[in-house]
């Protein structure tokens, strides 16, 4: 069965802690709540479905005219290697459009993932860190 990918599907805080656990990413899967808040208040969620499984997700904080931030981009180690976080990318580029910048902090294990998918490491940036 082929991915299917959607645009502001809805999505529980269980299937994305379960893909974000998947995937690697170091975000508060046990912390459902939390969870929950960082999808109710992105302003872009882009997610790819095997059927009804959740196996990736894009999430986004943008204006839709400057600039925008993908906060996460995670595919279940299932199905990693299969140009799904490619595709996420692609798609939010699309839906956010040629005059809006998309930026992103990377992991460290990912630093050579993003530049083969069309990102230009930038050395412009700052970061006040969260406590947790």
């Amino acid at each position: 069965m082929p991915v299917e990918y959607r645009i502001g599907a809805p999505v529980t805080a269980v299937q994305v802690a379960e893909v974000f656990r998947s995937s690697g990413i170091r975000r508060p899967v046990d912390d459902l709540a939390r969870i929950q808040k960082m999808i109710d208040n992105a302003d872009l969620i882009l997610s790819a479905w095997d059927g009804e499984e959740l196996v990736g997700i894009a999430r986004a904080v943008t204006d839709f005219s400057y600039c925008c931030y993908l906060s996460d981009l995670a595919v279940s180690n299932t199905h990693q290697r299969l140009g799904i976080g490619t595709e996420l990318v692609n798609r939010l580029r699309e839906h956010i459009g040629e005059e809006v910048a998309l930026l992103l902090l990377s992991a460290p294990s990912a630093m050579n993932y993003y530049p083969q998918i069309g990102f230009n490491k930038a050395d412009n940036a700052f970061l006040i860190k969260r406590v947790r």
